[in-house]
């Protein structure tokens, strides 16, 4: 039984981030305004790339797939890069500069103008992510932190941010994926083929 009020009380939690994220309209309106952004930046045939470290590797992954393979429907492979997978790249960065720079490496490599970079980080303080951002900002791509903890230091260097309200990692990476795949079931729905 004690095992079942821990489970109910984390649900609720998870509930408790996610109302708040609902209520919020001026977030609800910055995540339209991330949807709208990303769909521009693709039927001006640029491209989406992702970042994030541990889960929010994870999330960058998935989302990439989402993108490249489909959400819903059958519909055009939609430009996204999850710049998370590569080892060699990863480990070669790493080991000849240092773990800061394995994104803006890769973001100096393969972005340009008119690209979208999401960094997603539940502390917002990922110096990787900062990292590629300040990249980001020289080479005219824009960059969408998806973060917790009032965005940390890396909404200094977002030009949208998507603060989800809470300090808990678990319940912000969960509130994370909600958001993610809201994105990408709006912009799908633009590419349906039937």
């Amino acid at each position: 039984m004690e095992n079942i009020k821990k489970i109910e009380s984390v649900i609720k939690k998870s509930i408790e981030v996610k109302t708040r994220t609902l209520e919020d309209k001026k977030l609800l309106e910055t995540i339209d305004k991330v949807v709208t952004l990303i769909k521009t930046a693709i039927s001006s045939e640029n491209k989406l790339l992702i970042a994030g470290n541990g889960g929010s590797a994870a999330d960058s992954q998935h989302m990439a797939a989402e993108f490249v393979s489909k959400f819903y429907f059958d519909r055009v492979a939609l430009p996204a890069i999850a710049l998370t997978t590569d080892t060699s790249i990863l480990t070669s960065i790493s080991n000849d500069y240092e773990y800061s720079n394995i994104f803006s490496r890769q973001i100096e490599a393969l972005g340009k103008s008119g690209d979208v970079f999401i960094a997603i980080t539940t502390s917002g303080n990922s110096i990787n992510l900062i990292e590629a951002s300040k990249i980001c900002r020289n080479k005219g791509i824009v960059v969408v932190g998806l973060t917790g903890n009032n965005g940390g230091k890396l909404k200094d260097f977002c030009d949208i941010c998507i603060d989800i309200d809470d300090d808990d990692t678990p319940r912000i990476q969960e509130t994370h994926l909600l958001v993610e795949h809201i994105i990408c079931e709006l912009i799908e729905l633009d590419y349906r083929s039937d």
